[in-house]
């Protein structure tokens, strides 16, 4: 894999083309990258216990080969 967790990175396409971030996470077993602010997406989470349920934004991977370092 060409870039590791911390580097600055570039998106090069896909719906968040453009954007730029560092990454959290490498999944290199599967050849995608978590970048910070770059593919956002919703979760709900169920009520637990005397809680309530909630949405929760959270960084889902893309591809290693749309990105590139900066």
């Amino acid at each position: 894999m060409h870039v590791k967790k911390g580097d600055k990175v570039k998106v090069l396409s896909g719906k968040d083309k453009g954007k730029s971030g560092a990454i959290i996470r490498a999944l290199p077993k599967e050849g995608k990258v978590v970048v910070e602010g770059v593919a956002i997406a919703k979760r709900h989470l169920k009520k637990q216990g005397g809680e309530v349920g909630h949405i929760v934004l959270r960084p889902m991977p893309i591809d290693a080969s749309n990105v590139v370092k900066i």
